[in-house]
């Protein structure tokens, strides 16, 4: 089967995966774009499988502590190969993951304590 190099394109776009994985989806699943996108996904599992075992022994540790300098946090982030580690997205990865933790807490504070304020609120109501 011939395969098209739009179709091809489609593919990497929508998966981020390179030409030939692609190439070769799209040839198993008969030049049908969803087709290819389930064989990926269904041979992505296969791959995370054989990996899971893999030690991660590399890594990354990221810290933020917020303005107020009331809250902070540290995240260790690790792979398996400390090239992993020593890319820019994976240090990325890291600063959000930590400064997503510490919103996480300012939101979890703010609710209870609005929910302490509408307890107040409801207790000298009935005062």
């Amino acid at each position: 089967m011939d395969i098209s190099a739009s179709l091809v394109k489609d593919l990497r776009e929508k998966t981020g995966l390179g030409i030939m994985e692609c190439k070769k989806a799209l040839a198993e699943s008969g030049g049908d774009l969803e087709k290819a996108v389930e064989y990926l996904r269904k041979k992505g599992l296969k791959t995370a499988e054989k990996k899971s075992g893999r030690a991660t022994s590399q890594g990354r540790v990221g810290s933020y502590i917020h303005s107020d300098g009331r809250l902070g946090t540290l995240v260790e982030l690790n792979s398996e190969t400390d090239f992993a580690a020593q890319r820019d997205d994976f240090q990325e990865l890291l600063k959000d993951l930590c400064m997503q933790v510490v919103v996480a807490e300012l939101t979890q504070e703010r609710q209870h304590g609005d929910d302490e304020r509408q307890q107040q609120a409801v207790q000298q109501a009935q005062a």
